[in-house]
């Protein structure tokens, strides 16, 4: 399976502008099976969710929806949403047969006071796609290890994210660990630009399950690059070296 990595500088708080930009950079794109956006990839990173939030299902996934059938290629990225008087930052992943799954971020980073505007979701989602199981997951979440854990029951995990300049060295170390300690797949896809809080430098990268880089972004950068899955490969691997079989067992408890 082919992965596309768009690194985009979203405009702040411009919806159509950003889907516009997001249109013409995929337009020449034919040969991908999944094309990977930022964390509100509409907005930029918006503590103010009252400020841009659309309601659950309407502008951006119907959108979502029609870029992946004209592509013949899932899309997936996360948008701030409004559904029944609650926010949310939702990644949402949409599929060429016209249907769409959402992941709710977990993990609000209170640091910037997301936790006092956005609600907190509650499932860990995990969704199959042209053979290739997806864990989905936002920009934070990469700090909760515990959340992520594969249990024999993922192939790749996505991260969209806006992870600033200052952290971004934690950035590619942490997606380095995930990828290695669940013997998966890791495509992180990262901003660059600015908004008004902060700066961008992107560090967007596909991993293999030895934490070595299939496809990477050039940082500062606005770019699309693009690596492929191998799933027997994976599969191989496990096999060889079956380190998952060892991991602790645990349940995990998921509190409101």
């Amino acid at each position: 399976m082919n992965v596309l990595l768009l690194q985009i500088d979203t405009k702040w708080q411009s919806p159509e502008e950003n889907r516009r930009h997001i249109e013409t950079l995929i337009s020449a794109e034919t040969q991908t099976d999944l094309i990977v956006l930022p964390e509100m990839f509409t907005t930029g990173f918006c503590i103010s969710p009252h400020e841009v939030a659309e309601k659950a299902g309407t502008v951006t996934p119907e959108w979502m929806r029609n870029v992946a059938m004209a592509k013949n290629a899932a899309i997936a990225g996360s948008i701030v949403v409004e559904e029944n008087g609650n926010f949310y930052n939702r990644l949402y992943f949409a599929t060429p047969d016209g249907k769409y799954a959402s992941y709710d971020k977990r993990h609000l980073f209170s640091f910037a006071g997301e936790h006092a505007g956005y609600t907190a979701g509650t499932k860990k989602i995990i969704i199959s796609f042209r053979g290739v199981r997806i864990l989905l997951q936002i920009c934070y979440d990469l700090r909760f290890p515990v959340f992520s854990r594969n249990i024999n029951d993922y192939d790749m995990i996505i991260y969209v994210a806006n992870w600033p300049v200052p952290r971004v060295g934690a950035w590619r170390s942490l997606l380095t660990a995930r990828a290695i300690e669940n013997q998966c797949y890791v495509a992180g896809v990262n901003r660059t630009g600015s908004d008004p809080a902060t700066k961008y430098s992107g560090g967007s990268v596909l991993l293999d399950f030895i934490g070595k880089p299939v496809a990477e972004a050039v940082s500062d950068s606005e770019e699309a690059v693009s690596g492929n899955i191998d799933i027997a490969r994976l599969n191989s691997f496990r096999q060889k070296f079956p380190a998952l079989n060892d991991a602790d067992r645990f349940t995990l408890c998921i509190e409101p």
